[in-house]
């Protein structure tokens, strides 16, 4: 679950994170009364949106006055605004975060995550911040030094010294920099985080680190454990794939003529892989969790359906722990009855009730084309589409 700037910088502020003054708006009268609170003479109007790039695209204006503070707001609010991260339809604007901008003589990227294939805590770290930092850690020009903490239980202080000289940081603030550090780890391990990310941050003057922006995302898994966080989200994205969401699927549209359904985030992407091999392009990509029901997988079905680009369907299933055969099949059972449209489907089944799921299919009037395996099926779904 991705928090807003404004709300990370909130809930962080507790375990060290000190962030410029300022407030969040909804209008633009709003934006230019924060300013006018805040005082001083420059100012940053930030667009609230879930999806990184913003800098570049326009969405972070720094302006000189109040009056200017409100235009900026005016321009964003409402706005759908694209990004690198942000997909072709972009995230429309419905808040700005307005600081008090802010003079520094350097600044620097940290982040916290788990590894992906050691399942640690890595502290990450660059001399050099900004919106650029990715291209530059992609072009091995970021200089970006990584700790692993383990388990996270605890972090050694002379290892945050010494990772805080490597970034040229001494006296009072590699002191600050060290607090700020364990801070962050004791908050990604109390909040349930995948992420902590604060990019830039920046050294004042009089010694102080400010967290500029703040990016932070939390578990989904953990929500239960986290009442007052789970009250934060927001369904944000693609109405589709937020309707999707609601039906316990994971959706991404795409352009392509062949539907896509598979029980399992890997199992999906292996599909989608498959189908492209195979000369074809997939309509989409759908996971179906778990906690699905045939009727909710009905409501995936009937998303691919409605598409008139969708020219067949191919279901790769494999019953077990994420969903049994039957249940799938009831699914599109009861999709098709609903759209009265009826394409070419192909299936490759396996496991859990995968023979009561071929009669499922019969007492549905829905003809597959049953594959042994998934290649097969790949081929025989984009020769469908064609």
């Amino acid at each position: 679950m991705k928090l807003h700037e404004f709300q990370s910088k909130q809930i962080l502020a507790p375990y060290g994170v000190e962030a410029p003054q300022g407030a969040v708006a909804i209008t633009a009268d709003e934006a230019g009364q924060v300013a006018r609170r805040l005082g001083g003479s420059r100012f940053a109007v930030k667009a609230q949106i879930h999806a990184g790039g913003r800098g570049r695209a326009g969405g972070v204006p720094i302006v000189s006055s109040p009056d200017a503070a409100e235009e900026a707001a005016r321009a964003l609010l409402g706005r759908r605004l694209v990004t690198e991260q942000s997909g072709a339809h972009g995230r429309v604007v419905e808040r700005v975060l307005v600081e008090a901008a802010v003079d520094h003589i350097s600044s620097f990227y940290l982040s916290l995550s788990v590894h992906a294939a050691s399942g640690t805590l890595v502290l990450a770290a660059s001399g050099a911040g900004g919106d650029d930092i990715e291209d530059r850690v992609l072009a091995g020009e970021g200089g970006l030094e990584r700790l692993s903490l383990g388990d996270g239980s605890q972090a050694r202080r002379e290892d945050l010294q010494a990772l805080a000289a490597r970034l040229g940081l001494t006296g009072q603030p590699a002191e600050a920099f060290r607090a700020l550090a364990d801070g962050l780890r004791r908050a990604f391990l109390e909040l349930d985080a995948s992420l902590i990310e604060i990019n830039p941050l920046v050294l004042t003057a009089d010694d102080r680190l400010l967290a500029l922006d703040v990016k932070m995302i939390i578990d989904d898994h953990a929500l239960f454990r986290q009442a007052s966080l789970a009250e934060l989200r927001e369904e944000d994205g693609d109405e589709y794939e937020v309707k999707a969401r609601q039906r316990q699927l994971n959706y991404v549209r795409m352009d392509g003529s062949v539907g896509i359904a598979a029980n399992g985030a890997g199992l999906g992407l292996a599909t989608v892989d498959l189908v492209h091999a195979a000369g074809g392009a997939p309509a989409n990509f759908m996971d179906i969790r778990t906690t699905a029901t045939s009727l909710d997988i009905a409501h995936g079905f009937g998303l691919l359906l409605d598409n008139p680009q969708v020219r067949a369907l191919l279901i790769n299933v494999h019953g077990g722990g994420m969903q049994s055969c039957d249940t799938v099949a009831e699914g599109l059972g009861i999709a098709m009855r609903r759209a009265g449209r009826t394409l070419p489907v192909v299936t490759r089944l396996a496991g859990n009730n995968a023979d009561y799921a071929r009669s499922r299919f019969a007492n549905f009037g829905c003809r597959i084309i049953e594959c042994p395996d998934m290649w097969t099926a790949a081929a025989k779904a984009v020769a469908a589409a064609r």
